[in-house]
């Protein structure tokens, strides 16, 4: 019975990709570099999901992005709702590179960029 639950519990562990070890991780890219490289443009990988014209190429690149975005902190806003709103679009980015049903709606959902920049993003001076 212990061998299973030790079992078990390090199953629990795999699928969840350790998370509470990689929230200490520090992000590979900067909030600056994740919207210039992923979401800047209207053929920016995230526009390409859009339009239903994505290739596996960029699911790839869009989840390995996001995933550092709530690893980031805004110049501005609640940390609380930055960090729910930069998780969500993580997650959805994980999605569609896992090819995950339902992950496109996912997407559209979470990536709601005047949400997130009219919270998160200073006005240009």
């Amino acid at each position: 019975m212990r061998n299973t639950l030790l079992i078990v519990a390090g199953a629990a562990l795999l699928s969840a990709g350790f998370s509470p070890l990689r929230a200490a991780d520090k992000p590979k890219h900067t909030i600056e570099e994740i919207m210039e490289q992923g979401f800047k443009g209207k053929q920016s990988p995230a526009a390409r999901v859009g339009k239903g014209e994505a290739t596996k190429a960029d699911f790839k690149l869009l989840a390995e992005l996001t995933h550092d975005l709530p690893l980031n902190t805004p110049e501005m806003g609640d940390a609380k709702s930055w960090k729910t709103k930069a998780t969500a679009l993580a997650a959805a980015g994980k999605a569609l590179a896992e090819g995950k049903p339902g992950a496109l709606e996912l997407w559209k959902e979470a990536a709601n960029c005047k949400a997130c920049h009219t919270d998160h993003k200073p006005e240009k001076k």
